[in-house]
């Protein structure tokens, strides 16, 4: 049985991750950057200061890493005020999971779009806890935003799932010794070695209330 419900956000209620490397992108190739291939997996899950920090060390962005984060997240909060990319079943899911179980969002995502997103999507009542990584010591692959996330919800880790789509999501969940269930987006996969730490691989949100039941 579990206590809680802990979800990433980012490729799993949104279809999110395409345009946060459109945003990443326009920014590097404009300041005079250098975007390359494989760039934005890499950044995935990484904390704001992180990708910032990457983006002006690996990547060439002529700016300081505050200026960087705040540029993409200034991008991304006109993007969603134009179009919140839901993903299928998400809302629905998350009302019924809402009325079962204690909910939390563990996110990769600045703090800002966090908040956003949950209020134009009508979802910011449904979580009693949301994190963002930028607001514990490291991103993920490292657990510190879901254990967060259960220390918020005041529930033991190894009770709460966690529903993730990426390589280090999935890694970042599992540390922080979760049940993992991964529900993968096909453009952006995470790796089968990560998917070998998930207790359940799905293929819509639809189906994850009875996986959630039959977990023991």
């Amino acid at each position: 049985m579990i206590d809680a419900v802990i979800f990433d956000l980012d490729g799993v209620l949104i279809d999110s991750e395409s345009a946060w490397a459109s945003v990443r992108e326009q920014l590097t190739r404009e300041s005079g950057g250098r975007w390359h291939q494989g760039a934005q997996e890499e950044m995935m899950g990484m904390s704001s200061s992180e990708w910032s920090r990457y983006m002006q060390q690996e990547l060439g962005v002529p700016m300081e890493p505050a200026e960087i984060s705040a540029a993409v997240v200034e991008g991304l909060e006109a993007y969603y005020r134009r179009r919140v990319p839901l993903l299928p079943h998400a809302v629905e899911t998350v009302r019924a999971l809402a009325e079962r179980w204690p909910l939390a969002v563990a996110s990769s995502a600045n703090r800002p779009l966090i908040d956003l997103v949950l209020e134009l999507t009508g979802m910011a009542g449904l979580f009693r806890a949301t994190v963002s990584s930028e607001e514990v010591r490291r991103g993920k692959p490292e657990p510190d935003v879901y254990i967060e996330a259960a220390r918020r919800l005041d529930v033991v880790s190894g009770r709460c799932a966690a529903v993730e789509d990426s390589t280090n999501g999935i890694r970042s969940a599992r540390a922080a010794g979760m049940r993992v269930i991964a529900v993968p987006r096909p453009d952006f996969p995470p790796s089968p070695e990560a998917l070998r730490f998930a207790d359940a691989v799905l293929d819509s949100l639809s189906e994850l209330e009875p996986v959630l039941d039959g977990l023991p």
